[in-house]
């Protein structure tokens, strides 16, 4: 870790400059700064493990401690909070789909935290340019696109029908809000469209009374108030995040219990972090001028490791924050100081147990609004990784393996081995995808037709089957 340098004076920041990684402002700014990063990725960070069925309270706590040692892992190079991925939502939902217990979800994430591990440490030493070549974007951009879209039957089936007219108004606030509000609240709409519908959702409580829907995605049709605080008031204002007794309905620390079947379900989200984490080094280093390729394998290792380290406790899944990126971005701060402040925050929240039951008291249909926005946005971010590099889906080559596998991934298909193994959805989709595609190019290669260049285009098959080396190499989007 850097002992940071003051930039200029510590309180301002000249036309054209930023600071650095290795700078930073004032403490008093700098803690400022480090409340607004974890602010700005709070939204996500806390929405998502109510979704994977996981404690809220937990994962705000070991985001804050995977930053940490995140930050260590890069040695204060890349600037990044560690905040809740989505990555894995979707295989999470098919292994709650087929039974799954939460210590059978916290143990597939833990297997594919120390894959994701183990590639960033062969990146490091193979160099960033064989992500390139392994997952080039037409395949990471259909990964992500099939991650977004396959979430939505759970929306349709789970958090919508708890209240749809909630859900309708939340989701209408939160599109509004994303284009109107300006600077720093722009940047945390999802967050203030949640504020916005918890406030609404106890005003139609006072005012029309309960409502008669499925709760809590039980499925069970109950009459219930919209804004349940029973487990709120119980809750004690310090202390660490409850141990899971899953027999009263109570997730929170466990060890991890491990499925092959599961862990297959959920290796696909690897692809999409790798495709992330890259995206996240080369965003910085684009605008802060620094060279960070050498720590591409750093940031995919630390982030792979921090979520083996989160989820052997129950925690959830970590990843870069795209939100990050953009505070940063509005406020020329790219110091690593104010997320070891971040970190520090989201530790201290995290010993909380009725912060965290105010987070899971969330009522069903806001999270069916919100939802509905965030996973339509993370398939979208496949389509713009797409755009992004150039993707040419005139040629077959890049057009046929994908649309298999896009349909078998988002259509939730699958394969039946056995009465106990069977691959579908994303994992299966996924395959499809990586196999299909490197076959193609290698069947290919035997057709010029295939590899002929068009009307004064550049060939759009072959190694370069998508871009050129450098644009194979740029940023690409981020999951939320």
């Amino acid at each position: 870790m850097p002992i940071w340098t003051l930039h200029g004076d510590g309180k301002n920041i000249g036309p054209g400059e930023v600071v650095a990684p290795g700078e930073r402002l004032s403490w008093a700014r700098t803690i400022g700064l480090g409340g607004q990063h974890v602010v700005s990725m709070f939204g996500a960070t806390f929405v998502f493990p109510i979704i994977m069925g996981l404690n809220p309270q937990l994962a705000v706590m070991m985001s804050g401690f995977c930053t940490l040692f995140f930050l260590l892992v890069v040695k204060g190079h890349v600037p990044s909070y560690l905040g809740t991925s989505a990555a894995f939502v979707g295989g999470v939902a098919a292994i709650r789909a087929q039974g799954g217990t939460t210590a059978e979800v916290t143990g597939a994430i833990l297997v594919s935290g120390l894959v994701l591990g183990f590639v960033g440490i062969a990146i490091h030493f193979l160099g960033g340019g064989v992500v390139s070549k392994a997952l080039p974007p037409v395949v990471t951009g259909a990964v992500v696109m099939l991650i977004g879209f396959n979430l939505a039957p759970v929306v349709a089936g789970l958090y919508w029908p708890q209240d749809q007219w909630v859900a309708l108004v939340v989701m209408i606030a939160l599109i509004v809000m994303s284009v109107s509000l300006r600077g720093f609240s722009g940047r945390i709409a999802v967050l203030v469209a949640l504020v916005f519908g918890y406030i609404f959702s106890w005003i139609l409580d006072r005012v029309s009374g309960p409502i008669t829907s499925s709760s809590g995605g039980s499925g069970a049709i109950t009459e219930h108030f919209r804004v349940n605080w029973d487990s709120v008031n119980s809750a004690s204002w310090f202390g660490l995040p409850p141990f899971s007794d899953e027999a009263n309905g109570i997730v929170g620390i466990h060890a991890p219990s491990f499925s092959l079947t599961f862990i297959v379900l959920v290796l696909p989200g690897v692809i999409a972090l790798v495709a992330e984490n890259a995206g996240h080094v080369k965003a910085v280093a684009e605008i802060t001028g620094d060279d960070l390729d050498p720590y591409i394998g750093r940031a995919i290792a630390g982030d792979g490791f921090a979520t083996a380290i989160a989820s052997a406790v129950g925690g959830s899944p970590t990843t870069t924050h795209a939100e990050n990126i953009g505070v940063m971005a509005a406020t020329r701060v790219y110091s690593t100081a104010a997320y070891v402040i971040a970190g520090f925050i989201a530790i201290l929240l995290g010993f909380s147990p009725k912060f965290g039951a105010v987070m899971a008291a969330t009522p069903g249909g806001v999270l069916g609004g919100i939802l509905v926005v965030l996973f339509g946005m993370i398939g979208l971010l496949g389509a713009k990784i797409w755009k992004e590099n150039g993707v040419d889906f005139g040629n077959p080559l890049n057009l046929m393996p994908i649309a298999a596998g896009l349909i078998i991934g988002i259509g939730d298909t699958a394969l039946k081995f056995s009465d106990t193994f069977s691959l579908g959805g994303i994992a299966l989709g996924t395959i499809v995808l990586i196999v299909m595609y490197h076959l193609c190019r290698l069947v290919g290669s035997w057709n010029p037709e295939l590899n002929r260049p068009k009307s004064g285009r550049r060939p759009s098959a072959g190694p370069g089957a998508n871009a050129s080396d450098d644009e194979r190499e740029g940023p690409v989007a981020q999951l939320t």
